[in-house]
């Protein structure tokens, strides 16, 4: 199952959104979706603190849980 290793948290800094894969339903894709961690247990702060250690927000103290899109 090659698509376990593509669970975890995503963030997408442009709309200061993270969202949690744990499924293979949907998968972010790059540019616009950065892997933040294979944790999909972390809670938002542990989110925002990464996202500060990694630089991968401007702004990571205001980042939110995001949607996984509905899918035909």
């Amino acid at each position: 199952m090659q698509h376990l290793s593509k669970f975890g948290i995503y963030l997408n800094a442009a709309e200061g959104k993270v969202v949690r894969i744990n499924s293979p339903y949907w998968f972010p894709e790059e540019p616009d979706w950065v892997f933040l961690t294979p944790e999909v247990n972390s809670t938002l702060l542990q989110i925002r603190e990464l996202a500060r250690e990694q630089a991968a927000s401007q702004d990571p103290d205001s980042l939110v849980w995001g949607r996984l899109p509905l899918l035909d």
